[in-house]
Parts: structure tokens; C-alpha cells; sequence
């Protein structure tokens, strides 16, 4: 995969952190008035929808926060996400908090250059593709990276996070 020169006015923070830690990626950029939910991101990108990730966050029973990366195509098991993460419970946070948590908007989070690293974990569907698309930290943007190469700027484990 090779690194897409973008405008400078059109780089986000994660495509710069991602540059910073030399990851090879390629950036994707829609209109987001045609593409608001995952599947629509994924049809309009044409991409497969199994390698179109969504991220969500959520806060465990002990007041932890956690993030969880899953294909867009799957809703996220509270029950298995609590379990990977060593939680008794966990659940999504409000949308109102989410920008001040991770400075990102609700539609343009991205595990890549949160404010703060949070535990995050991939659904382990991701190791059976090629390379995942996650949000490019802005709504109409995705960046698409190997897993092996998002492990330099990203700390995460992989387990079963969806179906029942």
C-alpha cells in the first residue's frame, strides 16, 4: 500500500500521526452528505463492508473508558466487549461526551489520536483482511491501514467483540 499525497489543507491529525510514525496508508475522502451510516461509507467508498470499521467508546462499571473498533457491517456484544476489557459491565458513553473525552465527533471517531490512549480493542475479524478502514478523524474521511502497521501508533488487542 502506498501513501496518498493529499493537500495539506486535506490532512487530518491522524493521517499526520500516521505519517509521523511512517505507516504506509491510503486515505479516502466522500461526501458526507451521500454517506452517513457505516454501509453507506462503505458503498459509496466501494469498499467491502467487512473491512469498513466503526469506532465506538464506552465506559466500564469501574469508570474506565475503553474503545472498540468493529466492522460496520456487526453491532457490538456489551457483554463479550466487557470480558475482553476485565469489566463487569461496560456501556456506550453519550454522544455528548465524546468530543471532550476524545476530540473527535460523533461519525469521525478514530482510534488513531485520541486525546488520551484508552485500552482498545480491534474485533478479530480484522485478522482475516488485507487491511481495515477506520474514520480519518473527521467525518467524509477514512484512512485504510494493515493492522500489522497501525500497531505502531495504536496499542490494542483483538478478540471476539460482536454476535451473540
Amino acid at each position: 500500500m502506498q501513501k496518498k499525497k493529499e493537500k495539506k489543507n486535506e490532512k487530518t491529525n491522524v493521517m499526520r500521526l500516521l505519517d509521523k510514525h511512517n505507516i504506509a496508508y491510503t486515505s479516502h475522502f466522500y461526501d458526507a452528505a451521500e454517506a452517513l451510516a457505516g454501509l453507506e461509507v462503505a458503498a459509496v467508498l466501494g469498499q467491502k463492508p467487512e473491512q469498513v470499521f466503526k469506532t465506538l467508546v464506552t465506559v466500564g462499571k469501574s469508570g474506565g473508558h475503553y474503545v472498540f473498533v468493529i466492522p460496520v457491517t456487526q453491532e457490538l456484544n456489551l457483554k463479550k466487549a466487557a470480558e475482553a476489557v476485565g469489566e463487569k459491565k461496560i456501556e456506550m458513553i453519550r454522544e455528548k461526551e465524546l468530543l471532550p473525552l476524545t476530540g473527535y465527533v460523533h461519525g469521525g471517531c478514530s482510534p488513531v489520536g485520541m486525546k488520551k490512549a484508552f485500552p482498545t480493542v480491534i474485533d478479530e475479524s480484522s485478522l482475516k483482511q488485507p487491511a481495515i478502514m477506520v474514520s480519518g478523524g473527521r467525518i467524509g474521511c477514512q484512512v485504510e491501514v494493515d493492522l500489522k502497521e497501525l500497531e505502531k501508533a495504536v496499542v490494542f488487542t483483538t478478540a471476539d467483540l460482536c454476535g451473540v
